[in-house]
């Protein structure tokens, strides 16, 4: 058995050690993964973007009909206790709210009482290699299923998505759908043409990161254009960058797809202008949005 740290967690109103905390056989998260989740960066100790992810918590919660088990200023005093008592100060805080417990029955109980668990662990970050050469990703047909909008505690799935690329070394799993892009396994995908940087649109098929808005905002910062629009399969593989972008990955750049070098000319498999201003921006937006 895995020996789990002793940092402290949140469970169900009750502040403990990781270590200690435990849930029923019977909770809904674990016997039927019905529940979401929520992740937030941590940068000296400030929480990134707590306003957006909260929302996106929100939505998650409504479009499964579970209850929000507490208000935005109680989650964050939750999260702030857990950050100041956690020794390091760039952290991942992990939020998951369960329907709770319950007899197995695939009909969801009328009244449920939600699990609520909170955790934060030191924030493993892109590496300096990786943001100086890039990544290599893979690409696979999107098996997963139809409601990616919703962060949800199931993601089967995804784990088996990014297996493909395990298995060959690679850092993520670019899936396309019916040969148009959605997402990677954990990351939101981006291309660059021309100078603007492309995304797909909005849709029950992928998740919107918090990062959608969040390079809105630089690109229109910085007079790049921005737009999400279908994404073709074939528009990635010759795109002058490919970038990801996520929590814990923030911006990061793709070298190489399935072998195939990203770019063009002198540029070719090296990361890309567009990614180095957005990189940067990223950088300084850690320091003015955080709370």
């Amino acid at each position: 058995m895995i020996a789990l740290p002793e940092t402290p967690c949140y469970l169900n109103g009750e502040y403990t050690r990781l270590c200690d905390a435990k849930v029923s056989v019977l909770d809904r998260g674990f016997i039927f993964g019905d529940g979401v989740y929520e992740a937030i960066p941590v940068y000296d100790r400030r929480l990134f973007r707590f306003d957006e992810h909260i929302a996106r918590l929100g939505r998650s919660l409504a479009k499964l009909r579970i209850p929000n088990p507490m208000d935005e200023a109680r989650w964050l005093s939750v999260m702030r206790r857990l950050v100041a008592d956690h020794p390091a100060g760039t952290q991942l805080v992990y939020i998951q709210v369960t329907r709770g417990v319950a007899m197995r029955d695939h009909v969801p109980p009328a009244d449920p009482v939600p699990t609520v668990f909170v955790m934060t662990n030191e924030l493993k970050q892109a590496s300096a290699e990786q943001r100086h050469q890039g990544v290599a990703c893979i690409t696979a047909r999107d098996f997963r299923w139809e409601r990616g909008d919703i962060k949800s505690t199931s993601l089967l799935g995804s784990v088996l998505a990014r297996m493909v690329s395990a298995d060959q070394g690679a850092t993520e799993t670019i899936l396309f759908r019916d040969g148009w892009l959605t997402e990677a396994s954990s990351s939101n995908v981006w291309v660059v043409q021309e100078g603007a940087l492309l995304g797909p649109p909005k849709s029950e098929h992928l998740l919107e990161g918090i990062r959608y808005e969040l390079l809105r905002e630089l690109c229109e910062d910085m007079g790049i254009a921005y737009n999400l629009r279908p994404i073709a399969e074939a528009d990635v593989l010759a795109a002058d960058e490919v970038l990801l972008s996520s929590a814990t990955k923030e911006v990061l750049p793709v070298t190489r797809i399935d072998g195939a070098e990203v770019g063009h000319g002198a540029l070719r498999g090296k990361p890309g202008p567009v990614y180095a201003r957005l990189y940067e921006a990223y950088q300084n937006a850690k320091k003015l949005q955080s709370i």
